[in-house]
């Protein structure tokens, strides 16, 4: 629904908390549920994906993300390819005031990233026998890209706060996200979009899937700073569209990943309602054991030197990774887990 003011358009959007699911007519056996999804060749098992974010995924975490069915993705512009032992910088950001904390994270990420870090990490989680998926910003994709191929990466997520085909600058060269896509040997994850235009061409440029959200996660304060953004079930609908209709002209199925905003079992199950293959979660993944930061996360944007959007997040250890993913329900704290609505 639009309503148009002068010259100006205003779109009504919704999010999770402007709607809930009406029941069917039919019941289904939950033994009978199939939730696994795909990513070109590689099938799995949970429709999960773990936020590419310091505070979330490390070598660890991305190992037991993996073994549960689900998958982890490594932020190459974070401390893990920055530091030998990251593990040093996260205390230190993690103990820090919240006061200081943005200014201490602009400081640690200042430091330069080595490849052989890169090559190193990917290897590392190769060998507790996963998947092992990493993420890069558009500027340095191609460069990112040989290097993780070479490390034997197996997915390449590309992300930034708002991507498209379309990059108009005098200044700086923009990824040709087609000619990428085509010279890539492994599956190329593009994001972030809210749009069905803009999902659509980034499935014609060749992506293998594409993420959705613009400033909906805890971490991030995009919709605030920058005012841009759009609901996620409104943005999902949208994005689901460009799928199913890129799928009737192409025969190419193309999953879409609603990221960020789901704070409850019952939010990831209105996502799929709303057309997602899968999610991706910071938040929830903070809260467990196996997470770096202990419960305590940052967005990616959070290290930004000109505009740093997002801060630190506490969400407290709440137990295992395995316990948020596959139950029960309802912890003993009555933090909600992940899957108990499915």
């Amino acid at each position: 629904m639009e309503i148009k003011i002068k010259n100006r358009k205003i779109k009504l959007a919704l999010g999770f908390d402007d709607i809930s699911i009406a029941p069917s007519y039919l019941t289904t056996d939950p033994a009978e549920v199939n939730a696994e999804f795909s990513i070109g060749k590689f099938v799995f098992p949970l429709p999960f994906i773990a936020s590419a974010m310091d505070g979330v995924v490390d070598v660890r975490f991305a190992a037991e993300m993996g073994k549960l069915g689900g998958l982890a993705v490594l932020n190459l512009h974070g401390l893990q390819t920055r530091y030998e032992n990251p593990d040093e910088i996260i205390k230190k950001i993690i103990s820090a005031k919240s006061e200081q904390a943005t200014e201490l994270i602009q400081k640690v990420y200042k430091e330069k990233i080595k490849e052989n870090l890169i090559i190193k990490r990917i290897r590392e989680i190769k060998k507790h026998n996963v998947l092992c998926a990493v993420s890069s910003i558009p500027q340095d994709a191609e460069r990112f890209g040989e290097v993780s191929e070479r490390a034997g990466v197996d997915l390449f997520f590309v992300q930034s706060t708002v991507t498209s085909v379309r990059y108009i600058s005098k200044t700086q060269k923009s990824l040709n996200l087609k000619k990428f896509c085509s010279l890539m040997n492994v599956p190329v994850v593009i994001g972030n979009c809210v749009g069905y235009r803009v999902a659509k061409e980034l499935m014609d440029a060749g992506a293998a899937g594409v993420l959705v959200g613009i400033g909906p996660g805890a971490a991030c304060t995009t919709r605030g700073v920058l005012g841009i953004g759009v609901p996620q079930v409104t943005a999902t609908i949208e994005v689901a569209a460009a799928r199913d209709d890129f799928l009737k002209k192409t025969g190419k199925y193309i999953p879409i990943i609603t990221d960020g905003g789901m704070i409850t079992g019952g939010d990831v199950v209105k996502a799929f309602a709303s057309g997602a293959d899968a999610v991706m979660i910071g938040a929830a993944f903070a809260r467990s054991k196996e997470s770096p930061g202990k419960g305590f996360h940052w967005g990616m944007a959070t290290c930004h030197e000109a505009l740093p959007r997002g801060t630190k997040i506490f969400t407290g250890v709440k137990g295992s990774l395995k316990n948020i993913l596959l139950g029960p329900a309802i912890v003993d704290d009555g933090t909600q887990n992940l899957l108990g609505a499915l």
